[in-house]
């Protein structure tokens, strides 16, 4: 009798092991998937935003070709190019390069709101140099070789009625808003302008005080 108290005993406790475990794994998958929809929906937004931001490279290209050739400049080091996956896109300004890439846009990833709730986003890369070059210089972790070069962020929400958001490095990453209609024409000419409106001093060596 004993042994067969036990056993219900033991299965009832089974019974409400795996009902706790269905229900917080439920509530898991929920979040993921809400999560996976976001990324998805972000994703599209980003590879189309990408793709006329591409578009507006030949146009920037042929503007810039026109106004240096007018000032009797040589234009054959001004060209864009992009991968075959476009993924990468290379835009090249005189003595100036500068590439833009979706690549980083792997898994589900929120940009931190400081009063708000994180919000998942799509984000194109545009880093100071060629991409190929860049990623070289640390093989085992690319994503920290693109950080060290970038120059700014483009964040793309999932809902296209929310602004994408640009962020720009060597502003403490102020924040600057525009809507996803806007954001191809308007990200490429805030890097081109960002990037060509600097420019590059002379390595020296360092000098030590004796």
């Amino acid at each position: 009798m004993n042994n067969n108290i036990n056993s219900f005993d033991n299965l009832e406790s089974s019974m409400r092991k795996s009902s706790v475990i269905q229900e917080r794994i439920n509530l898991v998958s929920s979040h993921m998937y809400k999560q996976f929809l976001e990324y998805q929906h972000s994703t599209l937004n980003t590879t189309e935003t990408f793709l006329k931001m591409v578009e507006n490279m030949e146009a920037t290209v042929e503007f810039l070709k026109q106004s240096f050739a007018a000032r009797g400049v040589a234009t054959q080091n001004i060209y864009y190019d992009a991968d075959t996956s476009k993924t990468v896109a290379i835009l090249n300004i005189l003595w100036h390069a500068m590439s833009f890439t979706t690549r980083c846009n792997n898994k589900p990833q929120a940009l931190y709101r400081e009063e708000e709730t994180p919000i998942i986003t799509g984000r194109i890369m545009a880093i100071n140099g060629i991409y190929s070059d860049i990623v070289k210089k640390n093989p085992e972790n690319e994503m920290q070789a693109l950080l060290d070069a970038e120059i700014a962020s483009l964040f793309i929400p999932a809902d296209k009625t929310q602004n994408a958001i640009i962020k720009i490095k060597h502003l403490g990453n102020r924040e600057f808003y525009i809507n996803q209609m806007d954001a191809p024409r308007e990200f490429l000419l805030k890097v081109v302008e960002t990037v060509c409106g600097g420019g590059i001093c002379h390595e020296e060596y360092s000098r030590k005080l004796i």
